[in-house]
């Protein structure tokens, strides 16, 4: 469980780094914390940060989510983010969504996406709902490393 934990806050430090890179508009920064994340696990990347991400849709939306207010925070997202990150795909930002509400689409209904791309904007919608919260990333890092704690903890025979 401790590796767990020490890959958890490798991954959050990776977060905080891209995250921090996201509101400065600092391209450089950014692509180095995204290639540190886009190399560890998919798999840990997807949970710490799919946790992030659930739990500030979730404070910014209290009442619950609908079509319209996904759309809402993808567009803000794409629009305050494509003059400086160019590479960037609405579809990866459609899925990340989707997947930290728990949808997750069949592979024959989902676009093949890579990992590192996934890892590449998950930091993008965190810095654009984290805008919305004012709080700050530690607190949503450390509430997903503790949720994914508990989770595992449970699973263990």
């Amino acid at each position: 469980m401790d590796s767990g934990v020490a890959v958890g806050r490798v991954i959050g430090r990776a977060a905080q780094r891209s995250v921090a890179a996201v509101a400065a508009r600092d391209a450089e920064a950014y692509e180095g914390a995204a290639v540190e994340l886009a190399a560890r696990n998919p798999e840990q990347v997807g949970l710490v940060l799919g946790g992030v991400v659930r739990m500030l849709l979730e404070e910014v939306h209290p009442d619950g989510l609908d079509s319209d207010d996904l759309q809402v925070v993808l567009k803000r997202c794409a629009v305050d983010n494509i003059g400086w990150f160019p590479e960037l795909d609405p579809t990866v930002l459609v899925l990340l969504l989707t997947a930290a509400l728990g949808v997750h689409p069949s592979e024959e209904e989902a676009p093949r996406v890579e990992p590192a791309a996934m890892a590449r904007h998950a930091p993008l919608l965190v810095a654009d709902l984290l805008a919305v919260t004012r709080r700050p990333l530690a607190d949503y890092l450390d509430a997903s490393l503790a949720e994914i704690f508990v989770v595992q903890t449970n699973e263990l025979p």
